[in-house]
């Protein structure tokens, strides 16, 4: 293939049936993206190694091993954005998947218009990401510290009272976005176009929520203040 004609982005689609494999690979080339198939949790993993994609499209029901073990494994070998496919909406088994690294999920049966929404708001946060680490080291400190919290921004790392907190890439943008107004209160609206970069209506605020939940489990339930029917605030204690 001729380099010039090679899609710019590669996301490695994983699931069981070959259907939905099929349809969800299709619509996504459709739209211009390279993609690899793979069907089972050892065969997605090797695809990874092969191929290293851009983005995963995970569903958590494998054969071999779940899409959990699939995102532990692939986040420890490079970090990638995660888009998990669950045929539940179970708050627990979402918040483990944001647990081992997914950035985003989207329960059974979903639209293609929206699968393919969300594949391109994780890509341009990644994009995102990449400018705001390449502004904050042109920065001198480039640290944010709040309340015993502390942020340093080009290296991505996070601590709190002098021991490290490893954030997924997500629990990280989105700690940064609440560290920027500290106190002020932030509605799920904008944390979802400032942290995912997309307007996905009132039903896909909740994504912002779980992984509030998330991130509240790391830093402290105190530090995130709930405003009901609005949004999230940062505080410091």
């Amino acid at each position: 293939m001729d380099p010039a004609s090679r899609p710019a982005t590669t996301v490695l689609v994983v699931e069981d049936e070959p259907l939905i494999n099929q349809a969800v690979g299709d619509r996504l080339r459709a739209e211009g993206h390279g993609v690899v198939s793979a069907y089972d949790g050892p065969g997605a993993v090797a695809a990874f190694d092969e191929h290293q994609p851009d983005l995963v499209v995970l569903d958590v029901m494998l054969p071999g091993f779940d899409g959990l073990e699939v995102c532990r494994r692939i986040q420890q070998r490079r970090p990638v954005p995660v888009l998990m496919l669950t045929a539940r909406d179970d708050e627990a088994d979402v918040l483990v998947g944001l647990g081992v690294g997914a950035d985003d999920y989207l329960t059974k049966p979903f639209r293609m218009r929206e699968l393919v929404a969300r594949v391109a708001a994780l890509l341009r946060r990644v994009e995102r990401a990449q400018q705001l680490v390449r502004e904050a080291a042109a920065k001198p400190g480039g640290v944010v510290a709040l309340g015993g919290l502390r942020l340093d921004l080009g290296a991505r790392r996070t601590w709190l009272l002098d021991a490290e907190v490893h954030l997924t890439p997500t629990e990280f943008d989105l700690l940064c976005a609440l560290a920027s107004a500290p106190g002020q209160v932030l509605t799920r609206e904008r944390l979802l176009a400032e942290v995912w970069g997309w307007d996905g209506g009132a039903g896909a605020t909740r994504t912002v929520d779980s992984h509030v939940k998330a991130l509240r489990s790391k830093i402290g339930a105190d530090r995130v203040r709930t405003v009901h029917g609005v949004g999230y605030a940062l505080e410091a204690v």
